[in-house]
C-alpha cells in the first residue's frame, strides 16, 4: 500500500482525477482543519461554517474532476480562495444582517485557558488582555479582520493571504498596517492597556 502522504498536493489531484478516491481524502486531510477554522472564524456560525466548508469541497471536487484545476503546486491557497468566496457569497446574501454573534461557537480563539501555564494573577491578566484584543480585532471592518485572522491565527504569509483573497501583496500588507492602527487607537480611546505575561 502506498503512503499518500508524501505525495505532494497536485500529484494528489492528478491520482484523484485518474480515479484514486485515497488520494482526495488525504488532501481533505491536510486542509480540513485550517479551512474550517477559517471558515468558522469568519463566519462565526457553527451550522454556517459546515454548510460553506462542505459547498467548498464540493466545488474543488467537480473542478477536479472536469480537469479545469490548475494550480501549479498551490492547492492549499486554491481551496482557501474558493471559501474565501463562498464566505464573501454569504455576507452578501446575509447583507440586512450586520452583527455576526460568536456566541454560538464553543471555540474561542483568542482566549484560551489552557495556553497559560502561569499562576492564577497572571493567568487573569493575560485573559483580560485576549478578551481586550478579540474585541479590537472584533471592532476592525471585515477586510482588515479577516488579514489579522489569517496572519496571527493561521500563521500564512502576506503573499498566501494576497492569494486567498484576491489582492495585490501591496493591499494585503496596507490592511493589515491599518488593522493595527486602528486597534491602538480603540485601545488609546478605550483606555485598553495590553500586557501579556
Amino acid at each position: 500500500m502506498e503512503n499518500l502522504n508524501v505525495l505532494t498536493d497536485d500529484m494528489l489531484v492528478l491520482r484523484y482525477q485518474e480515479g484514486d478516491d485515497k488520494a482526495f481524502d488525504e488532501l481533505l486531510a491536510r486542509y480540513q482543519s485550517k479551512l474550517y477554522n477559517y471558515i468558522l472564524f469568519a463566519v462565526r456560525n457553527q451550522e454556517l461554517a459546515e454548510d460553506i466548508f462542505q459547498e467548498t469541497f464540493v466545488k474543488a471536487i467537480v473542478t477536479i474532476q472536469q480537469r479545469r484545476y490548475s494550480g501549479d503546486g498551490r492547492f492549499g491557497a486554491w481551496i482557501m480562495r474558493i471559501a474565501h468566496n463562498l464566505v464573501i457569497d454569504s455576507f452578501r446574501q446575509d447583507r440586512n444582517e450586520n452583527t455576526v454573534s460568536n456566541d454560538e461557537s464553543e471555540i474561542d480563539l483568542l482566549n484560551n485557558v489552557d495556553l497559560c501555564d502561569d499562576n492564577v494573577e497572571t493567568q487573569m491578566v493575560n485573559d483580560q488582555t485576549l478578551v481586550d484584543v478579540r474585541r479590537l480585532v472584533d471592532a476592525l471592518p471585515d477586510n482588515q479582520r479577516e488579514v489579522v485572522y489569517m496572519r496571527y491565527y493561521q500563521d500564512l504569509s502576506f503573499k498566501e493571504i494576497a492569494e486567498i483573497t484576491g489582492v495585490s501583496i501591496n493591499t494585503a500588507l496596507g490592511r493589515m498596517r491599518y488593522a493595527l492602527l486602528g486597534m491602538r487607537r480603540l485601545a488609546e480611546e478605550h483606555n485598553i492597556v495590553l500586557q501579556m505575561y
